[in-house]
């Protein structure tokens, strides 16, 4: 849970895993963002995936990667949560490992992390050992409280599922 009593406001999270062996079908990994409004609490409003942004543009995925090559982070995905409009209350962050080639889980791909951070300040960091055995998984989730101010909860939940069904199944408990 954070500890930043003001609130985060523009979160940058960046994901990184090692290309497959050469010879191998590569791995595809994929940062996605679902909204959610008081409304609607369990459905997502939107999703931020595979070079999609929000309507709004307070979502971003900055830089995709389909093979894990290249230096420093392979994907990179921006949430400026102060400016996502009042109506929404919730935002789930994960990453799908795309199966075209065959079931994958995160134990098959080496290296895979993820880091939440805002400004300069470290919010989460997972190495996705906890769910190894899931092909994809929620980490991040933010609220908007009472006063407008959101506050980040870090969460790793694995999931035994398809990229496609992934974005109705991470807002549920």
């Amino acid at each position: 849970m954070s500890s930043f009593n003001r609130g985060v406001s523009k979160i940058e999270v960046t994901l990184k895993w090692d290309p497959s062996p050469r010879g191998q079908a590569p791995h595809d990994l994929d940062l996605v963002a679902a909204t959610y409004t008081s409304e609607a609490p369990d459905t997502p409003a939107y999703l931020v995936h595979f070079g999609s942004r929000s309507p709004d543009g307070t979502i971003t995925l900055d830089r995709e990667s389909r093979t894990g090559q290249g230096f420093g982070s392979d994907e990179e995905m921006t949430l400026e949560l102060d400016r996502l409009g009042a109506d929404y209350r919730r935002v789930v962050v994960g990453v799908a490992i795309q199966q075209q080639n065959g079931r994958r889980t995160f134990g098959e791909i080496a290296n895979a992390s993820v880091r939440l951070a805002e400004g300069y300040t470290e919010l989460s960091a997972h190495d996705f050992t906890g769910v190894r055995d899931a092909t994809a998984a929620t980490f991040a989730e933010f609220t908007r409280d009472g006063s407008g101010t959101w506050q980040f909860t870090q969460v790793l939940r694995g999931f035994d599922t398809d990229p496609q069904s992934f974005g109705a199944l991470m807002g549920t408990a």
